[in-house]
């Protein structure tokens, strides 16, 4: 059997900002607008599909994997925001990041309250 995540939705407040701030902190192409959505596409084709939502919502979690030049990017394009970053999804230890694994993970809140997540190395890797 072979089952891929193929998209999931994203709820938003305003869903432009939202997937604006998604694609330029992520380096990743300008989201294209499908219907209500906005599509924030990851290299493996899964997309993030944001959409407005009046609230209230969960927050909601989303990790992403990427190799060590990627994390560097977004590492440093998350400090030059200014943007509050820890090394646990408890926010526990702010300003740092971790060594999970052997690699090297941080979360950052992106609008809305949900928590995102890069890492170099799979959980368990």
């Amino acid at each position: 059997m072979s089952v891929e995540l193929n998209h999931t939705i994203v709820h938003a407040s305003d869903r432009d900002a939202t997937a604006d701030f998604l694609t330029d902190v992520l380096g990743l192409p300008s989201a294209e607008t499908y219907g209500p959505f906005r599509e924030v596409r990851m290299a493996n084709g899964v997309s993030l599909d944001v959409l407005h939502h009046p609230g209230p919502f969960q927050p909601q979690h989303y990790a992403f994997l990427v190799d060590d030049d990627d994390f560097d990017a977004i590492f440093a394009r998350i400090q030059e925001r200014g943007l509050t970053y820890w090394a646990d999804p408890f926010e526990r230890e702010p300003g740092r990041i971790n060594h999970n694994d052997g690699g090297r993970g941080v979360y950052w809140d992106a609008p809305d309250g949900h928590k995102l997540e890069i890492i170099t190395v799979p959980y368990g890797g």
